[in-house]
């Protein structure tokens, strides 16, 4: 068990704190703040300096600021809506209007001309002059100092139902059950030294109750030493956690494969074509990943198109080879149908049984598939969630392969793993993604997995051209469609929704498709969305894929699993509504062939600037890292991988793109501390992380 924080308070209810009872105690444990210790990690979002005063007359609109001043004229207003202005003004002669929208008759009385009035708030360009509206402000007594604050204000993220004013006290009465410097301190002062940082008590306070003169552009950047301090021992902790959790998988062992040479390339004849050096490189580093008495523990990544199937194939038939059964797991039918397609067509001549197994299997052949499964006959069984519920027993499965991981819960993925477990042993794993992740992303969410990147495309690819166009050019990309066809390519157009809504200004496929079917009489239009049939949708993707259609109108379905070489336009309709790593997903439908392909980006205007941003980044490079990087700059990691999904939580400090040039130190020290001092590292990840800690292990 760590050494819990209980002698300094840190690990008390927050109902200790005086004001909080029963009820408000409730509303801040919804929101994660459950002990004394969360307060103490709940940072300031800004800051207000009410450490100095201005006079009126320097005010500059825009520029939060303090002044001393009198009440000077008061007026109330009830023509549109009840309205008190109120003019102070002071020694310097200019006057400030402060306007209240909201107020009490009580509050009104409270203003009488001549009286005292200090004032805090950022001025505005108002009809007469410079104005504030609803400012924060305090009366005065007629004569004398009045000291001003030693420190910045903090504003703290609102919370639901919990003022501000009492939010700020309570995190007042939290950092006073801060303990000595040296009871509160986890890490070793040489990290500290080094790295030039305070110590967790002073760096608290300093983000807490910056005094006055600190640099406010340090703390509006997140630059400031004692943030940093902070970050570093967050992204410790997570680190800490995740080398722990695989540790502890790899602790477990896994039977070694190494047989399969010849099965192995039997397959590579078959596939009909070479492997890039990419995939023979990180084929390699699986290989010798499974060969020993470790569990793979393995994520590969690869852009769009660029051959992860085919190295999951080789790897499968490696373990097939040696008597072991492997489990591949897509998020959607669709998917994993066209994962089941291209393994029977390689695998099944070679006397290897591909099985299926989905949630709408009819009752007999479910019973047949997990027949196959539970005696070993079903040597690679592809499947969905499906495959992780309970009557699903495996005779011997070796290997695990998780498709499209980011869309798994985590506790999908441990429950697909358990599977396999027997005894001290489990499966080897290989979770592929086709989303790339930036560097510094994976160095935190995935610590507890060795990293493989595909990072070359096969040859015979043409770079897809990427345009914008207004939903105002219709015609005119309705007119290129035609043409493209009568040249004998076919055509993709999505939609983000299957049926009109009036309350977005969206084109849904449903009316398109209509349209299309009317405009172009000469081709053959198809349709496909997620409410179809799965048969259905299954039949229509091969009429498609065999060019039995021209157009294939179609949602977001198609985004991943679908390979048709004569397709070399995408159009994808209210492209500002989708995300750069869904729009890159949709465009690497096309530039399958030898034929130069064309995305059309088409938008509902006028944009935002975050959606502008995005065609901007899809215009300029087709690189899936590039455009990865820039969407976690638009989005964050929270959204860009989904907390749920991977375990890594929206960090309550740390930020990884403004952090990132910690990692490598972050790296190195949790690996440091797990070596010489695991109880200390134990420490640190049960602040930080608690029992989150359990979802590294996916």
């Amino acid at each position: 068990m760590p050494a819990p924080d209980l002698a300094t308070g840190g690990d008390a209810p927050t109902s200790v704190l005086a004001g909080v009872g029963p009820g408000v105690a409730e509303k801040l444990a919804a929101q994660g703040l459950l002990c004394v210790r969360d307060l103490w990690f709940h940072l300031p979002l800004r800051y207000e300096d009410r450490t100095r005063l201005s006079a009126v007359r320097g005010l500059r609109a825009g520029e939060p600021a303090q002044v001393d001043a009198r009440v000077e004229a008061i007026e109330r207003s009830f023509r549109h809506r009840p309205m008190l202005q109120v003019a102070v003004g002071d020694e310097s002669g200019a006057s400030l209007v402060l306007r209240f929208f909201h107020f009490t008759a009580a509050q009104a009385a409270q203003f009488a001309v001549g009286r005292r009035i200090r004032v805090f708030g950022t001025p505005r360009e108002g009809r007469v002059g410079l104005e504030i509206a609803h400012p924060s402000y305090r009366f005065l007594a007629d004569e004398g100092e009045v000291e001003l604050s030693d420190r910045l204000d903090p504003v703290y993220p609102a919370l639901e139902g919990i003022g501000a004013a009492a939010l700020r006290r309570w995190v007042g009465l939290a950092l006073q059950r801060l303990p000595p410097a040296q009871e509160l301190e986890l890490l070793p002062p040489a990290i500290l030294a080094d790295l030039h940082l305070p110590g967790l008590r002073e760096a608290l306070l300093a983000v807490h109750r910056p005094t006055a003169g600190t640099d406010t552009a340090l703390l509006a950047t997140g630059a400031h030493p004692a943030q940093k301090r902070l970050a570093l021992e967050e992204l410790l902790a997570y680190q800490i956690g995740l080398r722990r959790q695989r540790m502890a998988i790899r602790r477990l062992g896994a039977r070694p494969i190494v047989a399969g040479d010849a099965l192995v390339a039997a397959l590579r004849a078959r596939l009909g074509f070479a492997l890039t050096g990419a995939q023979e490189r990180v084929l390699a580093q699986i290989d010798a990943d499974m060969a020993l008495a470790e569990p793979m523990l393995r994520l590969l990544q690869g852009d769009v198109g660029s051959g992860k199937t085919a190295v999951a194939a080789l790897a499968s038939v490696r373990a097939v080879a040696a008597g072991r059964q492997v489990a591949l797991m897509a998020p959607t039918e669709l998917l994993g149908e066209q994962h089941c397609a291209s393994f029977r067509a390689w695998l099944e001549p070679l006397g290897v049984q591909v099985a299926w197994l989905a949630g709408k299997l009819p009752a007999r052949a479910r019973r047949d598939v997990l027949a196959a499964i539970a005696d070993g006959r079903a040597q690679v069984v592809i499947g969905t969630h499906a495959l992780m519920q309970e009557g699903v027993a495996f005779a011997d499965l070796g290997l695990v392969v998780v498709d499209e991981q980011h869309r798994f819960g985590v506790h999908q993925r441990l429950a697909l793993r358990d599977k396999g477990v027997a005894g001290e042993l489990v499966p080897h794993q290989l979770v592929m993604t086709a989303t790339p992740i930036p560097r510094t992303l994976a160095m935190t969410a995935y610590a507890d997995l060795d990293v493989s990147v595909i990072d070359e495309l096969p040859p015979g690819r043409t770079p897809v051209q990427t345009v914008a166009a207004s939903a105002a050019r219709r015609d005119e990309l309705i007119e290129r469609v035609r043409v493209a066809c009568a040249e004998g390519r076919q055509a993709y157009w999505v939609c983000t929704l299957i049926d009109d809504n009036e309350e977005l200004q969206a084109q849904a496929a449903s009316s398109l498709h209509q349209q299309l079917v009317e405009r172009l009489p000469g081709l053959r239009v198809g349709f496909v969305h997620g409410r179809m049939k799965p048969a259905d949708k299954q039949a229509t993707m091969r009429a498609f894929k065999d060019a039995a259609l021209d157009v294939l109108v179609a949602t977001t379905v198609i985004e991943v699993g679908v390979d048709v070489p004569r397709a070399s336009l995408m159009l994808i309709e209210n492209a500002e509504r989708l995300g750069l790593a869904q729009l890159h997903q949709l465009r690497g439908r096309v530039g399958r062939g030898a034929a130069v392909s064309t995305c059309v980006l088409i938008y509902q205007p006028p944009l935002s600037m975050q959606a502008r941003q995005r065609i901007e980044a899809m215009r300029a490079t087709t690189d899936g890292f590039v455009i990865a990087q820039k969407d976690l700059e638009l989005r964050g990691p929270g959204e860009l991988l989904g907390a749920r999904q991977t375990g890594l939580a929206q960090f309550r400090v740390a930020d990884l793109m403004r952090d990132a040039p910690l990692l490598p130190r972050v790296q190195q020290i949790a690996a440091d501390l797990l070596a010489s001092d695991p109880a200390l590292a134990e420490r640190l990840v049960a602040r930080w992380v608690g029992g989150a800690e359990r979802y590294a292990g996916a």
